[in-house]
């Protein structure tokens, strides 16, 4: 059974609106964050047309007041949250190392790892102290095989491996499960803004399917990782990259 009330970050657009949609589907109370409003709420519509009930709560994750507010939110509206998925991220700055701005730098740790660290340990503490939850982490396959000119994304992405594996040993005991999906390269528009023609040709000839992965694909492994299926796994890290990373 998937999750019955879900949080998910990041919910605004890309994998994090695919994701929405696809609890939305099996009849779940979806809670949308992201920064920006109007693309929740165009999600939000998706969500009622595809069955499930949303609730609209734009907010930075990478502020702790903020974060605060959200849990509030939601537990006012329907308690404690089966699930969360942090799917919220930028992609940083495209540029070698030294010219990476420390501003720059400082803004995608902020947003992949600071922002994942909050949300996680707000909604921990009340899944630990009811004695069951899921936490789905979506991180990248950049965090083991990085991209050129991707110094800071790479970086965030692979603090999240040991941030996914510490958390799952901390609330393990409590019955509540932390996994990360990596994908790779997942069609759609930002693939193409952050990745040359030539890029996204050589990253699929590196696929044993020869092809990227969809989003309503990733999708489907965060809503297994969130199912009774998968109640005996926790700390994973998940590779949805159509083979093209298939190591931890």
């Amino acid at each position: 059974m998937s999750a019955r009330t879900v949080v998910v970050t990041g919910g605004g657009q890309g994998i994090g609106r695919a994701i929405a949609l696809r609890f939305a589907q099996a009849g779940a109370r979806v809670a949308l964050v992201a920064r920006r409003r109007e693309p929740l709420e165009a999600v939000a519509e998706e969500v009622r047309a595809a069955g499930g009930e949303p609730l609209v709560h734009p907010a930075d994750v990478g502020d702790p007041a903020a974060v605060e507010e959200l849990v509030a939110a939601v537990d006012a509206r329907w308690g404690t949250p089966d699930a969360l998925v942090a799917a919220a991220a930028i992609a940083g700055p495209i540029a070698p190392a030294w010219e990476v701005r420390p501003a720059d730098w400082d803004a995608t740790l902020r947003a992949n790892v600071t922002g994942v660290f909050l949300c996680c340990s707000a909604f921990l503490g009340p899944m630990v102290r009811r004695g069951a939850g899921s936490v789905v982490v979506i991180g990248s396959m950049t965090g083991k095989r990085p991209l050129r000119h991707r110094a800071a994304y790479a970086a965030s992405k692979a603090a999240l491996i040991g941030l996914v594996r510490t958390l799952a040993w901390d609330a393990g005991p409590a019955n509540v499960r932390v996994n990360l999906v990596s994908p790779g390269p997942v069609d759609g528009p930002r693939l193409e803004a952050v990745l040359t023609a030539a890029a996204r040709e050589e990253l699929a000839a590196a696929s044993p399917l020869g092809r990227f992965a969809t989003a309503d694909e990733v999708a489907g492994a965060v809503e297994f990782l969130c199912s009774d299926a998968a109640a005996a796994i926790t700390g994973e890290d998940l590779n949805i990259s159509t083979g093209t990373v298939t190591y931890g």
